[in-house]
């Protein structure tokens, strides 16, 4: 894509031209769309056919359906391209590869019983680390690259691991081992946006002052707790998701908090979602995210009566990247007059802030202590 970052409906030129053609690719437009000469492509149009293309394209993959292709999309468009065996795969520091064909051999090498943690489709540290010792096993030099050689080997071999997901039992025996006390875990809050990027902007309200003003509220409550908790952002910060996850990735953190507030095109739109890692197109997703996402959609719904709108899967940067567990929070439509008079308040907020960290500290009780919905509050986690 060329300088500018976002392309939809109405737009024209060769940038088009090259999504349309990765559409094409994957068959969810015309196959000579894939072949357009380069007179046709200074013409090419992101049409009503483009705009349903990238829609079902972003359901297919779980990121926000919208038909706008902006970075996430575009980068989720050309991994998609890649088949296992169409490149050699290999670890490297400063560019590290990503795309469908690595999601695919991280599936293999789990089926095989070799740990690459989650099929993120990110060739990183633990894939390689489980590359090589396959490779070991199997009597090949262990230079954790996956070339002909090794695509052979694991063609092979049939699965040896059945019944559960290996990265998900790891997950939750992690959360088991790190013991009911919230003192000394580390928690990153993600307040969205930030900088010239002020998100929603609706009924008086802007969604980076909204979250910046809960993730202090979020942030003193967990030190109260003894939490070391980190904010990726100040008040003027900006960064993109990618920045965020390497950021939370850099602190070693036990969970990622990540604070939204939504948007639609119709004010009667309300109610609170939350977010966590998982892709049906590779049978894979975070276990101790799920269980945080419902956890702390249960507390906020329960303290504040706003409309459930449940929890969803989701392949967005910040919860595909990070390391260890991630959570996005919806918290309500500004483009609701309700919910933004309600986010207004700082004592919702406050309650806000409260049910997040009780929802945290659900998190680690074992089920015998643990309390029922809504019935937890601060000064009992703090005694």
């Amino acid at each position: 894509m060329t300088s500018q970052r976002y392309y939809r409906l109405g737009d024209t030129g060769a940038a088009v031209a090259e999504i349309r053609a990765k559409l094409a690719t994957l068959g969810l437009l015309p196959a000579d769309e894939a072949t357009m000469g380069s007179a046709a492509m200074a013409d090419a149009v992101f049409d009503a056919q483009v705009d349903q293309a990238v829609r079902c394209f972003q359901q297919q993959r779980a990121l926000t359906v919208d038909g706008v292709v902006g970075p996430q999309t575009y980068r989720a468009l050309d991994e998609a391209r890649w088949k296992l065996g169409d490149r050699i795969l290999q670890y490297s520091v400063s560019h590290l590869m990503s795309g469908d064909d690595v999601a695919q051999l991280q599936r293999r090498l789990l089926d095989m019983g070799f740990d690459c943690g989650r099929v993120d489709g990110i060739f990183g540290k633990d894939t390689e680390r489980a590359l090589r010792e396959f490779q070991r096993n199997v009597g090949l030099a262990p230079d954790g690259q996956c070339g002909p050689r090794t695509l052979k080997a694991l063609s092979r071999l049939s699965r040896t691991v059945v019944g559960g997901e290996p990265y998900a039992m790891r997950e939750s025996e992690m959360i088991h081992q790190a013991g009911p006390s919230l003192h000394g875990k580390t928690v990153v809050i993600d307040p969205g946006h930030g900088g010239g990027d002020r998100g929603v902007v609706a009924n008086g309200l802007e969604e980076a002052a909204v979250v910046w003003d809960l993730a202090n509220r979020v942030e003193g409550r967990l030190a109260a707790t003894g939490v070391q908790a980190y904010l990726t952002r100040g008040v003027e910060g900006e960064l993109d998701e990618v920045a965020r996850a390497h950021f939370a990735n850099a602190t070693g953190a036990d969970l990622v908090i990540s604070l939204h507030v939504d948007r639609h095109r119709n004010p009667v739109a309300n109610g609170v979602a939350a977010y966590y890692y998982g892709n049906d197109r590779f049978g894979h997703h975070s276990a101790v995210g799920e269980k945080f996402a419902g956890l702390v959609q249960r507390e906020i719904v329960a303290r504040t009566g706003m409309l459930d709108c449940l929890t969803h899967e989701r392949t967005w940067d910040l919860l595909r990247r990070t390391r260890m567990p991630a959570v996005r929070i919806e918290l309500g439509y500004l483009t609701n007059p309700g919910d933004a008079a309600r986010l207004a308040d700082p004592g919702f907020r406050d309650t806000v802030a409260e049910a997040i960290v009780v929802a945290v500290q659900r998190l680690y009780l074992p089920p015998e202590d643990d309390a029922p919905t809504g019935m937890l509050h601060l000064p009992e986690l703090i005694k």
